[in-house]
């Protein structure tokens, strides 16, 4: 059921999420994890995104040819309060056409002209065959869904690096399971079973 447009969370009458309705099916759960857009009402906006999609012919300059690249530009450098992410990758993961590389440019908007502000990360790129920018919410749920079992996430912020998306599971496992993650003891328990 997922990605599917008609897609609904399904509560009982105490307002406790108990499954997901699409294409006249129900699946029935104990609870429901999902994105914010699964659950209109339970959010508020924290932020807004702006993000440039760009098709190069070439590497980022001055990255020794890299196929991929990431650079996080420090908010203090270039004058903001909010860093900026590039992220670059290219023909050689299988993700664009041959000898194109695709960068992507985000940051948090401040401005009225939220395009303009991706200028020092599209400043590194060099020559840019095709861009498209687009600027999106950043949703937060109003509750932890000890309530009424709706586990949702934070919508993707500005970073290109993964490290505020692994944070958001951890949490959200916390949240379901009442425990906070022990990997490095899952970790070992896992190594020890494939040895025995």
């Amino acid at each position: 059921m997922l990605n599917k447009s008609d897609a609904q969370v399904v509560y009982d009458e105490s307002g406790a999420a108990v499954g997901v309705s699409s294409g006249g099916e129900t699946a029935r759960c104990k609870f429901v994890v999902g994105d914010p857009s699964y659950f209109p009402g339970k959010t508020r906006v924290a932020s807004r995104v702006v993000r440039a999609i760009c098709i190069l012919s070439h590497p980022v300059p001055n990255t020794n040819n890299a196929h991929s690249a990431q650079i996080i530009l420090p908010q203090k450098q270039i004058g903001r309060h909010s860093d900026m992410y590039v992220f670059c990758c290219s023909y050689a993961h299988n993700v664009a056409a041959n000898n194109k590389w695709i960068a992507f440019v985000s940051t948090t908007v401040e401005t009225s002209n939220p395009e303009a502000e991706l200028a020092p990360g599209l400043a590194l790129l060099g020559h840019i065959d095709e861009k498209f920018v687009s600027v999106s919410d950043v949703h937060v749920p109003l509750e932890d869904g000890s309530k009424d079992k709706a586990f949702i996430s934070s919508g993707y912020d500005p970073t290109t690096h993964f490290e505020t998306t692994v944070e958001d599971v951890l949490d959200i496992y916390r949240r379901v399971t009442g425990e906070v993650p022990d990997l490095d003891t899952k970790n070992a328990r896992l190594a020890e079973q494939q040895q025995e």
